[in-house]
């Protein structure tokens, strides 16, 4: 009897697991997570034989980041490096300096994490809006420009050092890209290899969707205003790579009858001042498309194309610029493989 009814559980186990491999196929049930998180919206699929629901995960690896992260979260640890109420930090931010200060050398500055205090300084942070005087801006240029440092202690903590107190730190233009990276991890670690990540635009694409069809992601056209309906420029079709739109016709602010951009040039510590709309990146991490597309919207047209050509490891990237009140485009590398006419 003992023997006939292990054999029944045996057999029950093994048919449950040959229906729940837990290796994605794309013919498995689609699973749909959409919400809000990061001060934006989050859109996700992704093909599971098990049908697993991993919504209240996903949820947690968005608060974790933002309590790492976030300038609009009042006690993250970002906020609290900034105020200088705190210096320990936790793998996460440990990760996010490294790959920043990387990304400053490589990009020669058009990327910098220690922009924050401009930013928030031009109104474009949880702070208010106010005047900026050149006495204010060439202090907190200084401070932006200052070493920051991270110490290892003999018990195994990370340590933040900064050497100017006005110098803040501030992660927006490589969050969102590193949040759809860490979303996309965690897929992998359990077995999920067919997934779209879409954190406000930052977009990771791995395998591919129902039918071995692959996954089409839109460029929006520039918009007129922060307040105009979106609409598709063209779109990619894309495997295992990820692709990062950053632009100017969204997010500014207008005073006094000047257009203030939330672009900040890390150099001059201003808003930048040219036509280029917005650039899209492709890149193999969505970390390091989202903080090129930034970069890229600092240097402008021109220098972002020589640079390019100066770096064989930049997959691609797309430009929409405004030539006489006419959206233009122009595109380099992987982009003419990947455009879906």
């Amino acid at each position: 009897m003992t023997t006939r009814l292990s054999l029944t559980i045996a057999l029950a186990l093994a048919a449950l697991l040959g229906s729940c491999s837990g290796i994605s196929q794309t013919n498995d049930p689609a699973i749909h997570l959409n919400g809000k998180a990061q001060g934006t919206y989050y859109s996700i699929t992704y093909y599971d034989s098990c049908n697993r629901n991993f919504a209240h995960q996903i949820d947690s690896i968005f608060r974790d980041f933002d309590m790492t992260a976030s300038l609009w979260e009042e006690y993250s640890l970002v906020r609290r490096l900034n105020s200088g109420e705190d210096s320990v930090i936790n793998n996460d931010m440990e990760e996010l300096l490294s790959l920043s200060l990387d990304m400053w050398k490589y990009t020669h500055g058009a990327f910098d994490c220690r922009v924050g205090a401009l930013v928030s300084a031009w109104g474009f942070s949880f702070r208010q809006r106010e005047p900026l005087p050149d006495s204010l801006l060439n202090r907190l240029l200084k401070a932006s420009q200052e070493v920051i440092e991270i110490e290892w202690q003999d018990d195994g903590t990370m340590v933040y050092h900064r050497y100017n107190k006005n110098t803040e730190l501030d992660f927006n233009a490589i969050a969102q890209g590193y949040t759809s990276d860490k979303i996309g991890a965690f897929f992998e670690s359990k077995g999920i290899t067919n997934y779209l990540v879409d954190v406000g635009g930052e977009v990771l694409a791995h395998g591919t969707k129902q039918g071995g069809k692959l996954w089409t992601v839109g460029i929006e056209k520039p918009a007129r205003d922060s307040v105009s309906p979106q609409e598709v420029m063209t779109a990619v079709e894309l495997r295992d790579l990820a692709i990062v739109t950053s632009g100017n016709y969204r997010k500014y602010y207008e005073k006094d009858g000047v257009r203030y951009s939330h672009t900040i040039d890390p150099r001059t510590g201003r808003p930048v001042e040219h036509s280029l709309l917005s650039v899209s990146v492709i890149d193999s991490a969505a970390w390091r498309a989202d903080a090129l597309a930034t970069a890229f919207m600092v240097m402008g047209m021109e220098d972002a194309k020589a640079f390019i050509a100066e770096h064989d490891d930049v997959m691609g990237a797309y430009f929409i610029y405004d030539d006489h009140g006419t959206n233009k485009t122009s595109y380099t590398g992987i982009f003419k493989e990947l455009i879906k006419e």
